[in-house]
């Protein structure tokens, strides 16, 4: 039996950004990338602050930045949980 196609017209666009204006890389890490800290390179704008768009279907997400090799909570989300390291992760949820 084939297997039907997951419908992309139900994800939906979430962007996110962390103010890092002295760093070099920086990238967006979570559970919807397998928490690859490669996968999800961010941008750099003029000012200093990073940005990355991606594609997630509606549902919970903890995520954290990787900054110049550091992790990083993300400072303008107050949604947080525990995770298995002792530390926090942030949390957002998709709609």
């Amino acid at each position: 039996m084939a297997r039907k196609k997951a419908s992309t017209s139900k994800r939906r666009k979430v962007t996110f950004r962390i103010d890092a204006p002295d760093a070099q890389k920086v990238f967006l890490v979570g559970d919807f990338n397998g928490w690859d800290d490669t996968r999800h390179p961010m941008n750099k704008g003029r000012e200093g602050s990073w940005s990355k768009a991606v594609m997630v279907v509606p549902g919970r997400y903890e995520y954290k930045f990787m900054v110049d090799g550091e992790w990083h909570r993300d400072p303008a989300n107050p949604e947080v949980c525990e995770n298995c390291f002792g530390t926090l992760n942030s949390v957002i949820l998709v709609g």
